[in-house]
């Protein structure tokens, strides 16, 4: 695949009840692991002229990231989410009014787009909607919608529009259901969902029970935990799950191999607090064995 890797989207710091704060956001996070492996991805986000904004921008440094797509807003602060935990699951208090809702098109002369990969939650303020829209507009080889579903920060028609408008879509089960409410088992509706919105494929998560892959062209493969394994926390597991996936379709994989690929790393991912890991030698591993 020719051309920029993109990830658009919310950059934030979690604060946890144990009073730690880590900086995530599914797309920072994205983005994160994706530098980890090595594929340099573009970042286009926007923090706060603040001490967080400042932090956001000091790790991506020190992580070797690019920065020239990371924006600075005179008046939003940095983005906040506060995460508590309901029977073990996540859940999130999302603070309105942050500079990730703000950010600005890119130039007319951006370039060429190789995979633009965003979520839905970025999309809530008209500003970054249309920034989204116009770098779409670039022509992206591919473009990957991660649906993230968070009350009350989306509404379900504009979400299926969007959709619309990708190559790929990742969800979980939870959010098909929402999405999708008919009947039939999960394939069928997967199925239909696909041809509906004109996908070329869609990733479907299913938490402990594993994932499925399903192609427009009827394939389908599964993948499940084979043995239970040791769980921190879950935040940003999806997250690590969606860049393995992206890592696969920007390197040719199959969709197999990419699928047994990203589960492996999001199993690795729930064993650590916090939604990134800052330490290289956790990803050692995993490019050895996929010889990035």
């Amino acid at each position: 695949m020719n051309g920029r890797l993109c990830i658009f989207g919310e950059v934030l710091f979690d604060h946890f009840p144990d009073g730690k704060c880590v900086l995530g956001g599914a797309p920072f996070n994205v983005a994160w692991h994706l530098q980890a492996f090595g594929r340099n991805p573009y970042f286009i986000s926007r923090v706060g002229n603040d001490s967080e904004g400042e932090a956001v921008q000091a790790a991506m440094r020190d992580w070797g990231m690019e920065t020239g797509g990371l924006q600075t807003d005179p008046l939003y602060p940095t983005g906040r989410v506060s995460v508590r935990f309901e029977a073990g699951e996540p859940s999130y208090d999302i603070v309105e009014s942050c500079a990730y809702d703000a950010i600005e098109s890119v130039p007319a002369d951006f370039g060429h787009i190789g995979l633009l990969y965003h979520g839905s939650l970025a999309l809530r303020d008209p500003i970054s909607r249309q920034a989204a829209e116009k770098l779409r507009g670039c022509g992206p080889e591919l473009v990957f919608i991660d649906v993230n579903l968070r009350f009350p920060w989306w509404q379900r028609a504009s979400v299926l529009e969007t959709v619309r408008q990708a190559h790929w879509a990742k969800l979980n089960v939870d959010e098909l259901d929402l999405l999708d409410p008919s009947s039939g088992s999960v394939a069928t509706r997967a199925a239909a969902f696909i041809a509906e919105h004109v996908l070329d494929g869609l990733v479907l998560t299913r938490g402990s029970a594993g994932a499925d892959v399903f192609c427009a062209e009827g394939e389908h493969f599964a993948v499940r935990e084979e043995a239970p394994i040791e769980i921190v926390d879950t935040v940003g597991a999806g997250d690590a799950f969606a860049s393995v996936m992206i890592l696969g379709l920007a390197a040719g994989w199959q969709p197999a191999v990419s699928l047994q690929r990203a589960q492996a790393f999001a199993s690795a991912m729930v064993g650590q607090r916090g939604a990134t890991v800052s330490d290289p030698e956790f990803y050692r591993p995993f490019i050895e064995d996929w010889n990035l």
